[in-house]
């Protein structure tokens, strides 16, 4: 129950820090009033406004308000090695399980069927 709380208080935090509305220039001058960010993406942000949704990339955002947003190269291989080491743990735990291994090779057998008998029966028509 403890922790139950303390993640929901987590939770409300970042879903208020997130909420919270902005004034947005770009360099050549367009403003974004009231607009929230939605995602950021590695070449811009998406911005959620009353007149609707709209990308806007780092080049055309102030120096600033790019640093705010654009995620540092530490940070980005460092989750990029960890993703690659938590993916690599996955397959080299898959390949030990024989069901897992059975099963995609099965997987794989059957999408090269499907595909083939695909071509075949559209040659025939």
């Amino acid at each position: 129950m403890k922790h139950l709380k303390t993640t929901l208080a987590i939770l409300a935090s970042v879903s208020v820090s997130l909420v919270i509305a902005d004034d947005f220039k770009t360099i050549n001058g367009k403003e974004y009033k009231d607009a929230t960010v939605s995602r950021v993406e590695p070449n811009g942000i998406v911005l959620k406004t009353k007149s609707g949704i709209s990308k806007v990339y780092f080049a055309e955002l102030p120096k600033e308000v790019q640093e705010r947003f654009l995620p540092t190269p530490a940070k980005t291989g460092a989750a990029q090695r960890v993703r690659e080491l938590i993916d690599l743990k996955s397959w080299v735990a898959g390949m030990a399980n024989p069901t897992s291994f059975v099963l995609l090779f099965v997987g794989g057998a059957s999408l090269i069927a499907a595909v083939t008998f695909a071509i075949v029966r559209s040659r025939l028509q």
